[in-house]
C-alpha cells in the first residue's frame, strides 16, 4: 500500500501525479488524445456552439457572460436579454472554449506545464486571476456546480461524438472515450481544489 500524505496534494505536482495513478491516466491515454486531434478539430465548432446553447438557456449559467469579459473590446451587454449566440461577446468567449478544447487533444500531458495550465483553468473561474493577463481585470466568478455541470455536459457530448465517428474502430472508440474521461475528471479536481475547502 502506497502512503500519500494529505498535505502533499496541496502541491499541484503532486496532486496531479496522484490523480493520475489513482484514475490511470497514461502515456497511452495522451497518445489515445493526441490520435483523436484529426477526428475532435472538425466538431469543435459544433461543440462550441451546444456548449454555449446550453449556457443561454439558464439565466444563472447566462448571467457571467453580461459584465465585459477580460480582453473583449466590443459593446459589452447591458442585460441577460441582450445576450444571443450571435453577441460579439460570446462569439469571443467561444473562442476560448474552442482553444481549450484543441488543448485538450494536443498539449504534452508529460509537460508540468501542461497541468499547471489546466489547474489556471479552474483557479480563473473562481474570482482570482489565475492567467497573469487577468491581474488587473475585474473577477470571474463562475459557481463551481455550474463548472462541474458542464464538464459532464462536454464530456457527454465528446463521448458521443466519439462513440457514434462512423471512420473509429471500435478500440480507438474505447481508447479515446476512456482517455478523455480521465483527463476531463482530472479537470473537475484542479476546479474542485480551488473552491471546496477541505
Amino acid at each position: 500500500m502506497r502512503h500519500i500524505s494529505p498535505s502533499s496534494l496541496n502541491d499541484l505536482t503532486s496532486r496531479v501525479q496522484y490523480l493520475r495513478e489513482f484514475i490511470g491516466f497514461s502515456e497511452e491515454d495522451a497518445a489515445a488524445l493526441h490520435a483523436a486531434r484529426d477526428v475532435v478539430a472538425p466538431l469543435v465548432p459544433i461543440v462550441v456552439d451546444t456548449v454555449y446553447e446550453k449556457l443561454l438557456s439558464f439565466d444563472i449559467t447566462a448571467k457571467s457572460f453580461v459584465p465585459r469579459q477580460t480582453g473583449y473590446e466590443g459593446e459589452a451587454p447591458a442585460k441577460l436579454s441582450e445576450l444571443s449566440m450571435n453577441h460579439p461577446q460570446i462569439k469571443f468567449r467561444k473562442d476560448f472554449l474552442a482553444g481549450y478544447l484543441v488543448k485538450l487533444v494536443t498539449m504534452d500531458y508529460s509537460k508540468e506545464q501542461s497541468w499547471e495550465y489546466l489547474d489556471k483553468v479552474g483557479l480563473m473561474h473562481t474570482g482570482e486571476a489565475g492567467f497573469s493577463h487577468r491581474k488587473s481585470k475585474p473577477a470571474l466568478r463562475v459557481e463551481y456546480i455550474h463548472c462541474a455541470i458542464l464538464l459532464g455536459y462536454v464530456e457527454d457530448i465528446l463521448v458521443n461524438a466519439v462513440i457514434t465517428h462512423p471512420d473509429l474502430d471500435i478500440d480507438t472508440k474505447n481508447a479515446v472515450t476512456r482517455a478523455a474521461n480521465k483527463v476531463i475528471w482530472i479537470q473537475n479536481d484542479l476546479f474542485a481544489r480551488h473552491y471546496i475547502n477541505e
